[in-house]
């Protein structure tokens, strides 16, 4: 198997689509925001699984990302699958242990970087996004289906890395120690507390703010170029020192995975997603938070 960079382009999955060995999943979906009032904000996340059944990339499978690699037995929304639903998952798309998987949302953004980073948690390292995603791919005029494709099941083995998930007291001890840059990657309005999502708003003691919509090229939906995301992450608190320890967070341990992605890529080794994000820690008086 060739090095698979986990960025790929519209292009190179045009040429390498037809391998048996390669498996697109559409992780498309959305997080629909509604304004409450007084800074108060209501989110649902939502699948877009009529939408691949409409048309999607040729030989993709869909994957639900607000189900299908969630925990249902978790009280914190969408956290990771537990091992043996994750395996049975893969397994079922056909995905094993030489497969390559291309991870397809929208524009390339949070839900297909979410897939990327639990099959890296789950010890699956062969797995890219596709820069620019749908939109990127239907723009160009590539071709496309409705046609769901069957494949042949396969063996998924988890191997989970424990690095790569924090608990919120870990991240508590991290915070308090300062041994660790903590990346808080929603938008500046949560970040500050102005707008609010459950019972508290702001964001964990000493967390820097790196939206993840930053990391984007406004037009084209692509990751910005590796210099400006240097400079993004730099401005943002982050050393380069490559061992520094990164933990990222959002509402729901989604779009963190974005600047992990992009750490990854720059060559960063010590990074992990603290998986329950605002959602736990917004809703536990016992956990600090400032504005």
């Amino acid at each position: 198997m060739e090095d698979f960079d986990s960025l790929v382009s519209t292009t190179w999955l045009a040429e390498h689509l037809e391998e048996r060995d390669l498996r697109v999943l559409d992780v498309r979906g959305y997080v629909k925001k509604t304004d409450l009032g007084d800074g108060r904000q209501r989110a649902e996340y939502l699948p877009a699984h009529e939408e691949y059944e409409e048309a999607h990339i040729p030989g993709s499978l869909y994957v639900d990302w607000t189900a299908d690699i969630t925990d249902p037995d978790d009280p914190v929304p969408v956290q990771i699958a537990p091992p043996e639903r994750f395996a049975d998952l893969m397994s079922s798309l056909g995905v094993g242990e030489d497969t390559r998987v291309v991870a397809c949302d929208h524009t390339g953004g949070q839900f297909a970087t979410r897939l990327w980073w639990a099959l890296v948690y789950y010890g699956h390292d062969a797995v890219a996004v596709l820069d620019g995603g749908w939109r990127k791919w239907v723009s160009e005029g590539r071709p496309v289906t409705g046609e769901v494709p069957r494949v042949e099941p396969a063996r998924f083995v988890p191997r989970p890395r424990p690095e790569w998930r924090r608990s919120a007291e870990e991240v508590l001890e991290a915070s308090r120690g300062g041994r660790a840059v903590i990346l808080d990657a929603r938008d500046e309005g949560q970040y500050t507390g102005a707008v609010r999502r459950g019972r508290r708003g702001g964001h964990i003691p000493g967390a820097r703010n790196l939206h993840s919509e930053s990391l984007f090229d406004p037009g084209s939906g692509t990751f910005l170029s590796q210099e400006e995301l240097r400079e993004r992450v730099r401005r943002a608190g982050v050393p380069e020192e490559k061992d520094a320890e990164v933990v990222a967070y959002c509402n729901g341990g989604v779009a963190a995975t974005v600047p992990l992605f992009v750490l990854h890529r720059l060559g960063y080794r010590n990074l992990s997603n603290y998986d329950g994000s605002w959602n736990e820690w917004g809703e536990r008086e016992d956990l600090p938070a400032e504005p």
